[in-house]
């Protein structure tokens, strides 16, 4: 991403660069695409559960966005306006694919374990480690959409991303003790579901990532050869975060945190076709006279 803008400005600050944006100046434009499309593209990725949804949704809330930059207030933090934005378009938002669709608990898991377990000897788990970690990553992804758009919201930003109880509540339009007590409630029941099955936070559970992962090529849920989720990252979501990491786990709630802080932090496969769809978009144009 470094090398997409021959002359950026990645000094400026976001106010300044919705300033020349406003102006008409595209390079500022592009430059404050970039810088917070990592944030946008990984946020809609963990709401709907998909790469395609993932991007059409990135795109119209950049789009949403620089309609309104006229209406955003310089004194204000620039986050903070795109944040709500992005959260109301993303909670507000139609765009679901059908295997993204609301599911209990109690189902997801039963169709996980509708899956063949098999063990794998050494060379296999090897040769298959990138496709173990896929369905890790894809499973856990699943998990979050059993939880209600707002559930799942407010876990990504306050748990995975870890913003502040007042800023959060701030996006969502909520008081930060609410905020807080919603928080607490989601990361409750998403532990309770995985400690009573899944492997991965408790070593009770028979589920295992690599005993399900021959089940699941041979089912066509994963393709070794074109993955999706991990792959084309260079950090995990914990570098999104407020605090940058997580502590050494000694705690039930910082390993159910690790396990989703863990992900990858995405950039969008199509990451230049988006920034460039939205810079031609002829509304944007007319608007900023691009």
């Amino acid at each position: 991403m470094a090398d997409f803008l021959s002359d950026n400005y990645t000094d400026f600050g976001d106010n300044k660069l919705v300033e020349l944006s406003i102006d008409g100046d595209k390079k500022a434009l592009q430059t404050l695409i970039i810088r917070h499309q990592l944030f946008v593209y990984n946020l809609a990725l963990k709401m709907a559960g998909n790469v395609q949804d993932a991007e059409d949704l990135t795109q119209e809330v950049f789009i949403k966005i620089i309609t309104a930059l006229s209406k955003f207030k310089i004194e204000s933090k620039f986050t903070t306006w795109l944040y709500r934005i992005t959260v109301n378009h993303f909670i507000n938002s139609k765009k679901q694919s059908a295997k993204a669709r609301f599911v209990s608990f109690d189902s997801y898991f039963d169709s996980i374990d509708a899956v063949p377990s098999t063990d794998l000897n050494d060379q296999e788990e090897k040769e298959l480690k990138d496709t173990i970690e896929e369905i890790r990553i894809n499973c856990t992804t699943g998990m979050l959409l059993c939880l209600s758009k707002e559930q799942r919201m407010i876990y990504v930003l306050g748990e995975m991303f870890e913003i502040g109880h007042t800023l959060g509540g701030e996006i969502l339009g909520i008081t930060p003790g609410n905020f807080r007590v919603k928080l607490t409630r989601t990361r409750k029941e998403l532990y309770n579901w995985m400690n009573k099955r899944c492997g991965l936070v408790n070593s009770a559970n028979p589920c295992r990532c690599s005993k399900k992962t021959r089940g699941y090529i041979n089912d066509g849920k994963v393709d070794p050869g074109n993955l999706k989720f991990n792959t084309g990252y260079k950090s995990k979501i914990s570098a999104l975060s407020k605090k940058k990491a997580v502590a050494l786990t000694d705690t039930v709630d910082e390993l159910n945190k690790q396990v989703f802080q863990s992900h990858p932090a995405q950039t969008p496969v199509q990451s230049s076709k988006i920034i460039n769809d939205i810079l031609n978009n002829d509304l944007i144009k007319s608007i900023l006279d691009l």
